[in-house]
């Protein structure tokens, strides 16, 4: 037997409680080195709020992509750190998470991003 609990409007709830768990993603590019060099493992949290400055993940028309989130009044934009790629504009609806933690190789590459 199921039940339905009301939620409050605002935030995306997640389907599932699997959808508010954090995971990982290996990056596979240069565009957010020397931060995130191509290797690296980020850990992603779809619970933190995305808020000016750090660092998320969000879903573009050229694919998912890591970047510094920059809010502008009622926009989102996604900017890399190496120069040479373009900003992305975004709805908070295609961020799927922020950046929590960065894991490497070696323990003095592994960072915390609170």
């Amino acid at each position: 037997m199921s039940a339905h609990i009301p939620v409050a409007s605002g935030e995306p709830v997640p389907s599932t409680c699997v959808d508010a768990e954090p995971f990982a993603l290996r990056v596979t590019d240069d565009s957010m080195a020397p931060e995130f060099p191509r290797g690296c493992v980020v850990i992603v949290d779809p619970g933190m709020a995305p808020v000016d400055g750090r660092f998320v993940v969000a879903r573009t028309a050229s694919g998912t992509i890591l970047r510094r989130l920059a809010v502008r009044e009622d926009r989102f934009e996604l900017h890399a750190l190496a120069p040479g790629h373009p900003r992305d504009s975004t709805s908070r609806a295609a961020i799927l998470g922020c950046v929590t933690q960065r894991a490497g190789r070696r323990r003095r590459e592994h960072k915390r991003y609170d």
